[in-house]
Parts: C-alpha cells; structure tokens; sequence
C-alpha cells in the first residue's frame, strides 16, 4: 500500500473520531446541558464537590475545553469565584483523562449496539431528549469504530523504512516532540482525541514508552492554551478561569517534562504496555496538577488576575462606528436588501448580548465610567433600530413575495424587541444599579447566586434566539419556547427563597428586597420578548396554537 493512500486512511480515521467527539458533545449540551449546568451552579460553592462536579461534566461533554469556558462563563456571570472556578477546571482534566482510560479499552462489541440502539431512538420519534440521546450512542459507536480504524490505518506503517527515522529524531529531539504535539492537540480542539491518537499508534508498536509520556506532556500543554484563545475577547472576569489553566496546565507540562529528561524515570512502573504507560501518564500528570493546585489556588488566582488586567483596559470603549450595511442600491432587489437588513439586526443582537454580560458585572461592581458606557451602547441600538425600521419600510415598497414579506415583517419585529431589551437594561436595570450604589447595598451570597443564575440562563436564552433569528431552525425554536416555561419556574423558586430570608429576618435581603425582585421581574421580561423571537418560526411550521405550543 502506498504511502499516500496509508495517511489518507489514517486523516480520515483520525477525522472520524474528531467528529463522533463532537456528535456526542452536542447531544449532551442539547439534551442535558441545562440541568448539568444547573448541578455545576449548585456544586461549585464546595471546593471538593466543585471537583467532583468538574470530572463529571468532562466525562459527559467529552471536553474538558468545554467545562473550562462553561465555568468561566459562570465566573464572568459572578455565579462561582475563580478559585473555585479553578479547582473546578482541575476535576474537568482529571475527568478527561479517565474517560481516555475508559475509552482504551477493547470495546469493540458497542459498536454495533451502539451504532443500532442510537439509530433507532433517533428514527422513532420527534421527541427531542430520545433524539439526542440517539446520537449521543451513535457517536460513541463512531468513536469506538474510528479507533479501531486508525489502528487499522496505521498497521502498514509497521514496514515503513521512513518511520523508524522519524520516531528515532524525535526521541533523541524530545523539545521539538513535545511542542509538536502541543501544536497537534490545538488543531485537534481535544485532548481526548489527541491522546487516543497516540494510544492507536502506541498499539501498534508505532510509539515508544519515552516519546509516548513526552508527546502526552505537549498534549497538555496544547489542550491548556485552547480555552484562553477562545476567551481572549471576553470580559476580564471570565478569562481568569482559563488563564488559570494555562498557569497550572500548561506550566505544569514544561515542570514535568524538565523533571522527566533530567531523572529519566522507570516507565514500567505506569504499566506493563506502552499504550497503558501513555494514559497512566495522563491521569497521573492531571492528578498531580490537581493536587498541586489546591494548596497553590490562591497564588494562581491572584497570577491570573493580574495577567488579565494587564492586557484589558480600565473602562471598555464604545467601539467606532462600522459601515452601514443597509444599502440603498439594493431596495430594489428584495432578497439583497433582507440579507443587509440582516446582517444589521445581527449587529443589534450583539451588542444586546454585551449589554446583558455588563449589566450584571455592573451589579457586582458598580462603577460610574461603566454605567456610561452601558448607556452609550443602548444609544447606539435606538439608532440602528430607527434606522432599520425606514429601510425595510422603503423594501416594502417594492414587489415582495409572500416569503419576503414574512421575513420583512420578522425582522421588524425581532428589531423592536431588541431595543426593548435594551431600554429594559438601561431605564430599569441600571436605575437597580445607581441605587445599590448610592446606598451602598450587598446581596446575601444566596440572594446574589440566585440572580446570577437567573441571569445566566436569560443569557444562554438571548443567545439562543440571536440563532434562530439568523439560521430559522425548527429545534432551537422549540428549545427556545421550552426554556420560557422552564425560566417561570425557575423565577418562583428564587422569589420563595427570597421571601423565606425575608421571613428569617436576613438584614442584607430586607435592604436588597426591592432591588432583587425588580430584577427577577426585569429579567423575566427579557427572557419574554427575547423567546417570542421564535415565535414566527414556530408558526410557519404550525407548531403554535394561539399563544401556546402544540402538543408534540
């Protein structure tokens, strides 16, 4: 077999697994997420619960990447501390690590069931939770099956003369090894694939025990870099958790691999084959870092902190104004000029989204150059808002089709729930801000986990309906509906806990009474017009009754 067809067997195998990776990854966060994230929320206070919870997601998300920027999102939010954030993204890694174990064995027999089971939960029925649950296990049956491929993709390579001088430069070149595989993880977004990569070729006597530990190490370090670049236009607040990661991860790997060349360790000790040496090693290096990290949490946190504030400014800027992109030109082709208006009200749904993340940061800290910018950014929707509505009123001047009309009258609709949204932050949120600033009020600490919670999830929301603006899909659509129901609920239980301080004679809640209900009610509201975004969608489809779902 020639060379060429031996690495094209090997890139499609190797582009299988990255795939099933991510089919299982989506199944979970649209079948379970929200009540994940709702057990992470209410985890993260203890430090070893925080761990456990951190490992679990791991396992479920199949990415520690995943878990490190969902709980800086919750650090950003104010929902969870970076230290305790941190110990959480150290659990994660260990969680990644044993479900690669996991993954080593021989578990050939799941693939058919897996591939079958999957495929008929998801042909059966519409109903969305045994859908995803569906392709969760074909996912994991795609996983399964791509290793045994690149183990099969690989076996030619046993013959090659090339090979041996690779493996043989790189052993005695065990910098440029490490930094190699660093470089492979980031391309790959998974240290869970990057280190099955290397247990395939391993199995087939492809890898030696000593370059196998080194290439795990760089592994590490490659996966810790992922989260800060992905975060590295975020609030500061939330890329403190990643950065913390890269400290301590990617730190930890340069420590390690030092350690490894100089004292050149007994190998055997971490198993009896190559393969298993290479994912002990990777346990063993994400335990250690765990355990490293506790007594260090402190000192990390406060490093990270100060790496963020040096590469963010003071008080955020209003951004210059961009190109307009509604075009006068094409009034007079329609579907051109629903594509720009488009394109505005993205504009619009972004800069909604930023307002939603700083308002909280503003109930945190309160800050005056802050509450200036927020009403900046409110006065910039009012003019793309004015300016929008004009212009598809002169499209609709001309010939539309009924779809164009449809999408004409959508997009109308969508713009003046946003710059409702955004009069919501600034007329009624920011006045909730001035005052507890003025008065110089504090939360309780459940008081203030209940409305970053609450804020959370209208966030997650908001960005859900941005989606369905854009991309009209059915799923998100319903998904988006669903999670107005599941947020009224949610609103009960934090006004009854609030009530019941109020009834225990709380100090901080009878200050903060006021503040914390207007809020909830506030925030509510926004969730409201945000989900009644998919509303039109829905109704194309004639899944709405009146102004409820129909049942599925």
């Amino acid at each position: 077999m020639s060379g060429t067809i031996v690495l094209l067997n090997l890139a499609g195998a190797v582009a299988l697994l990255l795939w099933a990776t991510r089919m299982v990854k989506t199944g979970v966060e649209r079948a379970y997420g929200d009540a994940l994230r709702g057990r992470l929320r209410s985890t993260l206070g203890n430090p070893l619960l925080a761990v456990i919870a951190g490992a679990g997601l791991a396992i479920a998300f199949q990415s520690s990447t995943a878990v490190t920027l969902l709980i800086a999102s919750f650090a950003g939010s104010g929902v969870v501390g970076g230290m305790a954030g941190q110990l959480a993204v150290r659990g994660a890694e260990v969680g990644s690590a044993l479900l690669v174990k996991l993954l080593s064995f021989d578990l050939r027999l799941l693939v058919p069931l897996c591939l079958v089971a999957g495929t008929s939960f998801f042909m059966a029925t519409e109903r969305r939770e045994w859908r995803q649950l569906g392709r969760i296990l074909v996912g994991i049956g795609l996983m399964i099956l791509s290793l045994e491929m690149i183990g099969a993709a690989a076996e030619p390579l046993r013959d090659s003369k090339l090979l041996p001088v690779i493996i043989g430069y790189f052993s005695g070149d065990p910098v440029t090894a490490f930094l190699i595989a660093a470089l492979m993880t980031w391309l790959f977004h998974s240290s869970i694939a990057a280190v099955l990569l290397l247990v395939a070729l391993a199995g087939r006597g492809l890898i030696p025990a000593e370059l196998g530990v080194v290439l795990v190490l760089g592994v590490n370090l490659g996966s810790s870099v992922i989260a800060p670049l992905l975060t590295r236009g975020a609030a500061p607040a939330v890329r403190v958790v990643p950065i913390g990661n890269l400290l301590m991860r990617g730190a930890g790997s340069l420590v390690v691999l030092t350690l490894l060349l100089t004292f050149k360790p007994p190998l055997a000790l971490l198993g009896t084959t190559v393969p298993d040496q290479i994912v002990h090693a990777h346990i063993l290096f994400n335990c250690v870092i765990l355990l490293a990290g506790i007594p260090l949490a402190g000192l990390v946190y406060r490093a990270s902190k100060a790496l963020v504030a040096l590469s963010s400014p003071t008080v955020p800027e209003v951004a210059p104004a961009e190109r307009s992109a509604l075009e006068e030109d094409a009034l007079d082709r329609p579907s051109q000029a629903l594509a720009n208006a488009t394109r505005e009200v993205v504009r619009i749904c972004e800069t909604i989204e930023i307002m939603l993340v700083e308002i909280m940061e503003l109930y945190r800290t309160p800050d005056k150059a802050r509450i200036d910018h927020l009403a900046a950014l409110d006065d910039r929707v009012d003019r793309w808002h004015a300016a929008i509505k004009i212009y598809l009123a002169k499209v609709t001047a001309h010939q539309l089709s009924e779809s164009e009309a449809m999408r004409c009258q959508e997009l109308i609709g969508a713009c003046i729930k946003l710059e409702q949204v955004g009069d919501i932050i600034v007329r009624n949120m920011l006045v909730h801000v001035r005052k507890k600033m003025d008065r110089k009020l504090e939360f309780t600490e459940d008081g203030w986990r209940e409305l970053t919670a609450f804020h959370a999830s209208v966030l997650a929301n908001a960005r859900l309906a941005f989606n369905v603006l854009v991309s009209r899909d059915r799923e998100t659509a319903l998904q988006l509906v669903q999670e107005k129901d599941r947020l009224r609920d949610r609103e009960k239980s934090s006004t009854q806990g609030h009530f019941e301080r109020l009834r225990a004679g709380t100090a901080r809640s009878v200050e903060t009474s006021s503040i914390h209900l207007d809020t909830i009610r506030d925030l509510k509201q926004i969730n409201s017009l945000l989900a009644s975004i998919a509303y039109p969608v829905l109704e194309e489809q004639g899944l709405l009754r009146g102004s409820r779902l129909r049942a599925s």
